[in-house]
């Protein structure tokens, strides 16, 4: 596979290093591995849904664990020993789904039902984040700003 240099990129860019680090890293994920089947979807300007299709799991056999910018989804149940299977074509395999999530992106909630997991995101900017325009003083401004701290 191929790496970039972010080189030139990093004498201007101040913290973009664990951006620059998923982009080389990208083909060690697993690429091969489609199980369980998801889809992403956008439903909002600032939410997003993840669906995994869970056909076999139960609720108490699915763990969901949020950590800085990090999802990790999975899935365990029993063998099933107690049964004879005479055609298994469910998967009910073990599984663990890693997604990166971006700054500030929390899971809102979780729910499943006919054999969908659903995990709703949301992205949620810290007020202190947000743009905010500054106003800006003239000279003049700032010496009758002086002028009256100093008569008082």
């Amino acid at each position: 596979m191929r790496t970039y240099d972010f080189a030139p990129l990093g004498r201007s860019s101040i913290g973009f290093d664990r951006l620059f680090d998923l982009i080389n890293n990208a083909h060690l994920s697993e690429a091969n591995d489609t199980y369980p089947p998801y889809d992403i979807v956008r439903t909002g300007s600032d939410s997003f849904r993840i669906s995994l299709a869970v056909a076999g799991f139960a609720p108490e056999n699915l763990k969901i664990v949020a950590q800085q910018n990090l999802l990790t989804v999975a899935g365990e149940k029993s063998d099933g020993k107690d049964q004879e299977y005479l055609f298994k074509g469910i998967s009910g395999r073990a599984f663990e789904r890693k997604f990166s999530l971006a700054d500030y992106v929390e899971v809102e909630r979780a729910s499943c039902d006919n054999g969908l997991l659903q995990i709703d995101l949301v992205r949620r900017v810290p007020d202190a984040m947000k743009p905010r325009a500054i106003a800006i003083e003239t000279v003049s401004q700032q010496g009758s700003n002086v002028a009256s701290l100093k008569a008082a």
